[in-house]
């Protein structure tokens, strides 16, 4: 069949190679050239490459690196994509034989998923960094409030009384879990694919190690064949993302609640509080609202990118590539913006205590400790004290009345008709019963609220975090060393005669 088209399409120039060649140079330029140089370095290592052909082709790399200005590249499609055009410069430069050299033993298939976990690393880092940020910032603040009490809501309604620091740790958990699970999917991304070529690796005598150490993986992916299909680098990465910010928008909600009129238990600083154009009273706390939809919009980015790999092919496939990749990192973006904000207000977060004194009077939430204690106190079965404590909490909130003050009389009238025989526990014993703090203080249990428990557990999240920032610390100079190493063998290689 005859054809007389010529590549490219202008229609595909514009919908598919502009983009994907303004991607790479948005995202991947510092990629390629790692690549460009760690390859050459084994290449030359493995005597696949004598030293004069390495020289040459490492002087033009540098020479290209400092020649052509990357940020005033526009896509022209004189070449297929960015890999294309440096391909370009070295033949212009070197001549098709030495130029073409370079390429021996790769293909675009493992540079391309090595680009894109060499990106996905930095983007993952930087989370991290920011996730370990606020759980600082949260255990700061779930100590300075470890003995702050709050009203705990369950079904939106007042349940029983806590403190600001018993509920902190309880986010805190969950966010270290959360930081745990990007870790895990940092170690997946940190399996390098260079060496697996278009899909079985090659025939020359290539050392895949050196090339991983040189680009600052922890060693190679082992499978030729999963380096070029398994897309489980980004499915971990977006899922673990997916779950985090999921996981983060229940505080956030929490905290829109809280601080509505009607409950008050959290005060929001000035500095975080919007005014109303019209209506001179309003406080408007709406950073927690940005919060809100920021923490969805991550989510939501994240779970876009498992869409775009489910039902694909196992195999090489531009699903999983440049356009794809880059709207991820839109994911990093907003979740960059709900890390930051989130630390900045959680530092400055204030309970109004006397709007939850407020609250526990009108509501009788410690009236479940009633109902323990007379089943110490008392010896009564739990569902005979649950009772008496229902009917007496009936008739105090009835009222409006303060458990502490008005509930001793309904009490002794319950429980002598309930249980036959007057109360032992007289007046004061009653109102220490039902006082927050002695309903605190006694949940000393493993977890619980009470100052032993929370500050043990507070202790070992500084533990846990510390063992992240070591990870991190780590992992970071593990890259540096990668990267002088590369920058060290690169420039001899230029050197030698």
């Amino acid at each position: 069949m005859k054809d007389d088209s010529r590549f490219p399409d202008p229609v595909y120039k514009e919908t598919v190679l502009r983009p994907l060649f303004d991607g790479a140079k948005a995202h991947h330029v510092d990629g390629f050239r790692a690549i460009d140089r760690a390859h050459l370095i084994m290449l030359a290592e493995t005597g696949i490459l004598d030293h004069r052909q390495a020289r040459e082709i490492a002087r033009a790399l540098d020479a290209i690196d400092r020649e052509v200005n990357v940020a005033d590249l526009t896509y022209t499609g004189e070449v297929e994509d960015f890999f294309f055009l440096i391909e370009a410069e070295l033949k212009r430069r070197l001549g098709p034989d030495i130029a073409g050299r370079l390429h021996t033993a790769r293909s675009r298939n493992d540079i391309d998923h090595t680009l894109f976990k060499l990106a996905l690393k930095a983007e993952i880092d930087l989370l991290l960094g920011k996730a370990r940020h606020l759980a600082a910032t949260l255990i700061d603040a779930a100590e300075r409030q470890a003995g702050t009490l709050i009203v705990a809501y369950t079904h939106g309604q007042p349940a029983q009384p806590t403190t600001f620091g018993h509920y902190l740790s309880a986010v805190i958990e969950v966010l270290l879990r959360d930081i745990e699970r990007v870790e895990d999917a940092r170690r997946i991304v940190d399996l390098c694919p260079m060496g697996a070529a278009a899909i079985t690796t090659s025939g020359f005598p290539i050392d895949r190690e050196r090339v991983a150490t040189l680009l600052g993986f922890s060693r190679p992916l082992e499978n030729s064949y999963s380096c070029i299909a398994a897309v489980d680098y980004v499915t971990a990465t977006y899922g673990a993302m997916e779950l985090m910010f999921l996981h983060l928008g229940r505080p956030i909600q929490d905290l829109q609640f809280w601080t509505s009129f009607e409950v008050g238990q959290i005060y929001v600083p000035n500095a975080f509080v919007q005014i109303s154009s019209i209506m001179p009273q309003k406080r408007n706390p709406v950073p927690i609202e940005h919060l809100r939809h920021l923490a969805s919009q991550t989510a939501g980015r994240a779970h876009a990118m498992l869409t775009v790999m489910h039902n694909t092919p196992f195999t090489d496939m531009n699903d999983s590539e440049g356009e794809t990749q880059a709207m991820g990192y839109e994911a990093f973006r907003s979740a960059s913006r709900v890390l930051d904000l989130l630390a900045a207000l959680v530092a400055d977060l204030r309970v109004n205590e006397a709007r939850v004194a407020e609250n526990i009077r009108r509501s009788a939430v410690t009236i479940t400790e009633l109902a323990d204690s007379l089943v110490r106190r008392e010896g009564l079965s739990f569902r005979e004290a649950h009772e008496v404590a229902a009917a007496v909490a009936r008739a105090v909130t009835e009222k409006a009345g303060d458990l502490g003050a008005d509930g001793y009389e309904p009490f002794i009238r319950t429980f002598e008709k309930a249980v036959g025989r007057p109360s032992a526990i007289d007046a004061g014993t009653f109102a220490e019963i039902v006082s927050p703090e002695h309903f605190v203080a006694v949940r000393d249990r493993f977890g619980g609220p009470a100052p032993k428990p929370l500050a043990a557990a507070l202790d070992g999240y500084r533990s846990r975090l510390s063992g992240f920032d070591e990870t991190a610390r780590a992992a970071e100079e593990h890259e540096k060393t990668a990267a002088r190493e590369r920058s060290d063998r690169f420039a001899a290689l230029m050197g030698e005669e």
